[in-house]
């Protein structure tokens, strides 16, 4: 059974960061590229980044470029997103997914605001 278990969301204040977590099972994660998205609220979910399989490459949506971070541990079947100086626009529900698309999680909440 696929399942995508994301977490490490909250409240944080403008200029601080988060690091999210999603923890994959019921597919051989180390053979897929993985993606990550959020959805603002009132907005489309849209593509945050996108890690290979080898975790060697990766690309960002240019309003994210040099403040997010994916990364991944395939041992751990794992995918990461490290936040840095986070802005209100930042505030959204984030999600992973696999390339191509499995199952969709139930997301966590991401708050940016003073």
């Amino acid at each position: 059974q696929v399942q995508l278990v994301e977490s490490g969301g909250g409240l944080v204040q403008p200029g601080g960061s988060l690091r999210l977590s999603c923890v994959v099972s019921g597919f051989i994660f180390r053979s897929y590229d993985m993606n990550w998205y959020r959805q603002a609220p009132g907005k489309e979910r849209e593509l945050v980044g996108s890690i290979t399989a080898s975790g060697r490459g990766t690309n960002y949506e240019d309003s994210v470029k040099g403040r997010f971070t994916i990364s991944r541990d395939n041992a751990m079947s794992t995918l990461y997103l490290q936040m840095n100086n986070l802005l209100p626009e930042d505030t959204g529900v984030y999600y992973c997914m696999s390339v191509p698309p499995t199952l969709w999680g139930q997301g966590t909440q991401v708050i940016v605001s003073s």
